[in-house]
């Protein structure tokens, strides 16, 4: 079984107290602990103990990030989260400073992490819907697809050596909600995703 852990970097607003995020995470958690997976989980907004969410990365097999897009990223608690933890993990716990050594300064920058071998999972909300994306013909994205557009996360990810599991996402989700739609599908993803996950370490 694996080590999983779940992270619901929502920021709860007024007009947005982050209902579904915190649904989908909590739904990832009774999910995998049913299934037999060791799960922990961090509500970013409730606060966390940095070196805990340190020790939590290393600890962890796959890393499930959990969160709503806001203004193309994530928000400004969650980015608040990143800059604390991954900063402190780049001392040489999470990476070994940015790659780059004394011997060749200018090449393989980001390729010092040291979780090689942990993967992670977006699971992201979104107000826009997903004919959005992937359609050239729509002029906002001009083509972009979620992965295009959350790639700043993907190279965070990959800075400490991760590898990304199939992204998933909640679409229309304030203008045109649809929940049942999104619980059946993030549940189909789950299924899928981590079916074949098992099925690599077997």
């Amino acid at each position: 079984m694996s080590k999983i852990h779940i992270l619901n970097g929502a920021q709860p607003y007024e007009f947005a107290p982050g209902k579904l995020n915190k649904t989908l995470a909590e739904r990832a958690k009774a999910t995998f602990e049913a299934q037999g997976h060791e799960v922990r989980l961090t509500t970013v907004a409730a606060g966390y103990d940095v070196q805990a969410e340190v020790d939590s990365h290393l600890w962890a097999d796959v890393v499930l990030l959990q969160f709503p897009v806001n203004w193309m990223g994530v928000p400004w608690s969650f980015k608040k989260y990143m800059d604390e933890v991954y900063t402190v993990g780049m001392g040489g716990q999470l990476s070994n400073g940015d790659g780059r050594s004394s011997v060749a300064p200018k090449a393989n920058y980001g390729m010092g992490g040291k979780l090689v071998g942990t993967r992670y999972m977006i699971s992201a909300t979104l107000n826009a819907p997903s004919e959005a994306f992937d359609d050239p013909a729509e002029p906002f994205f001009e083509g972009m697809s979620l992965d295009d557009l959350l790639r700043p996360v993907h190279l965070n990810a990959r800075f400490f050596g991760m590898t990304p599991l199939p992204t998933v996402g909640a679409f229309d989700v304030m203008k045109n909600p649809d929940v049942a739609s999104d619980l059946a599908r993030f549940d189909a993803h789950l299924a899928m995703t981590f079916g074949e996950l098992s099925n690599d370490a077997a």
